[in-house]
């Protein structure tokens, strides 16, 4: 069997595995980070979206292999300690999830869109964006404000102004 390494959450890991494995089944079974979840199958509900070098990707069809190498982040990897993610803070507060299947892949997608389109994010792109994640509760009426406050508290503190001195 082939053997994969990768950095999983800042952690290297080193297994054999099938070639035949999913990243999302490598990710639940092996290492037992069963946050990211299995929705379709088919890569259409984003349940199971990770990032792989800082990238967004569909887990449930990507094979373990394809990452070999890489660093990949799941939902897991996001809090540091006790603090939450600026965005996992944003859904907590603005409720945006219900029965939370959902919320770790749009979590995870809405980190990637706020890496790539910046911070000050119109609704119309929010949606637009969040098209291949889906919620069967909420609507998504509170996820896209979650999503828009998420992108608001990632501002980098070097973007703050500082502080005149005394």
């Amino acid at each position: 069997m082939p053997t994969v390494s990768m950095t999983v959450n800042g952690k290297t890991v080193r297994r054999d595995v099938d070639p035949r494995t999913l990243l999302v089944n490598f990710l639940r079974n092996d290492l037992r980070l069963t946050g990211t979840h299995v929705g379709c199958d088919t890569s259409q509900c984003g349940a199971c979206v990770v990032h792989a070098d800082g990238r967004a990707i569909k887990s449930c069809t990507s094979l373990a292999l394809s990452c070999d190498g890489m660093a990949v982040t799941t939902i897991e990897g996001l809090a540091t300690g006790a603090d939450l993610h600026p965005m996992q803070e944003a859904f907590r507060q603005h409720h945006g999830l219900q029965c939370g299947y959902c919320t770790p892949g749009m979590i995870m997608t809405a980190i990637d869109l706020v890496a790539r389109k910046g911070h000050h994010l119109d609704e119309h792109t929010i949606r637009e964006e969040l098209e291949g994640n889906i919620c069967r509760c909420t609507g998504y009426h509170n996820i896209v404000k979650a999503v828009a406050a998420g992108a608001e508290a990632m501002k980098a503190p070097a973007e703050v102004p500082a502080m005149a001195a005394e």
